[in-house]
């Protein structure tokens, strides 16, 4: 029977996960630095099996991963700690998921890791939550609506009410001191500026700015004929404006490794990841709505999908059970660094993330 391991089952995101691992049916094993910590979880969860080992050292995680197991990691910020389980799962041929929606870590997993893990026969589904398979659905649907015709696509994230984790502003931190990226002309590319555009969302005009995502390598892969992606996140205008700014004024910091590192050190000390997170309460309250519009070569709008969905650590946790269990039902098409849906296909992952809560809403107007 394949196993699913998840490490970082102590952490925020990690213990959401595991209790909607559980509650689908699953057994994982669960696998942390702390001992007792990691018990204590296991015990609550119905007794299952744990794992002692630093996450942070591939050493440590080597004598646990197996071929064919599937790893999720939840162990972020994954530019500081993730490496070592994406590598030990790619070399030991073992399929892996994490929660990262860090672009630079994204890139990563395609281009250094997913060659070695296609030769051992395992798949790395990195950006496997609210970052980023949402978009990856979106575009897929939109641009399956309009044809051959379409060129680019372009996918916005707003979330309303949304309270963040000590391990996502830790992880934002780590994103905002790395090089951003885009895929323009048929290459996925630096880019030195962000630019700020607007989406029709639920009749209103929303402004957003573009983020590194997983869509910069996920749908070309899966639409070999595009040329450009470009991935947003909503904010007011004034914030998306700054952020903007930000990012082209914070290239020369990027540049220097010696103050780039005086910098993340600097912001180590008001922004602590582990911290914990929402409560059952707060994440009620919170949704989230994906937008993507494919257009022609022209800039042509040629289709609109919109999807709402929960609270995205909800969805994060729903959508990595349902990753996980899938890959350990041997229902992966293909091997190497995957997007959602050259993974499973369009109609699978629909299914997906619509037991996540994911789905589809009809335009207004």
């Amino acid at each position: 029977m394949t196993r699913i391991l998840l490490f970082g089952a102590t952490g925020y995101t990690g213990e959401l996960t595991a209790r909607r691992l559980v509650a689908g049916g699953a057994r994982p094993v669960l696998v942390a630095r702390n001992a007792a910590r990691v018990t204590a979880v296991a015990g609550e969860l119905g007794g299952l099996d744990t794992a002692v080992a630093d996450v942070t050292d591939p050493a440590s995680l080597r004598p646990i991963v197996r071929s064919g197991d599937v790893l999720i990691s939840t162990v972020g910020p994954f530019l500081e700690f993730g490496e070592p389980a994406v590598r030990v799962a790619a070399e030991a041929g073992a399929h892996y998921l994490d929660s990262t929606g860090e672009g630079p870590f994204i890139r990563q997993v395609f281009e250094r890791w997913g060659p070695i893990a296609q030769r051992n026969g395992s798949a790395l589904l990195s950006a496997f939550g609210f970052d980023f398979v949402p978009g990856s659905l979106a575009g897929a649907l939109a641009l399956d609506r309009a044809g051959a015709d379409a060129t680019a696509v372009d996918v916005g994230y707003f979330v309303r009410n949304f309270g963040t984790s000590g391990g996502t502003r830790a992880s934002v931190v780590g994103v905002l001191l790395a090089d951003g990226f885009g895929y323009r002309d048929g290459w996925v590319r630096p880019v030195a500026g962000s630019d700020v555009d607007t989406f029709e969302v639920h009749g209103r005009t929303l402004t957003a700015v573009t983020v590194p995502g997983a869509e910069h390598f996920a749908l070309p892969q899966a639409y070999p004929t595009l040329r450009d992606v470009r991935v947003f996140l909503g904010a007011p205008p004034l914030a998306a404006q700054a952020m903007a700014a930000a990012t082209r004024l914070s290239y020369p910091v990027r540049r220097v490794p010696a103050l780039r590192a005086l910098a993340k050190q600097a912001a180590g000390q008001v922004v602590r990841g582990s911290t914990g997170g929402p409560d059952a309460v707060q994440r009620a309250r919170s949704s989230v709505t994906v937008v993507a519009v494919a257009k022609s070569a022209a800039g042509e709008p040629l289709a609109r999908v919109t999807l709402d969905g929960p609270d995205p650590y909800d969805f994060t946790a729903a959508i990595l059970d349902w990753g996980a269990r899938t890959a350990a039902a041997g229902a992966v098409r293909k091997t190497g660094a995957l997007g959602p849906v050259a993974a499973f296909g369009v109609a699978a992952l629909t299914d997906g993330c619509a037991d996540a809560g994911l789905r589809e809403v009809a335009p207004v107007g």
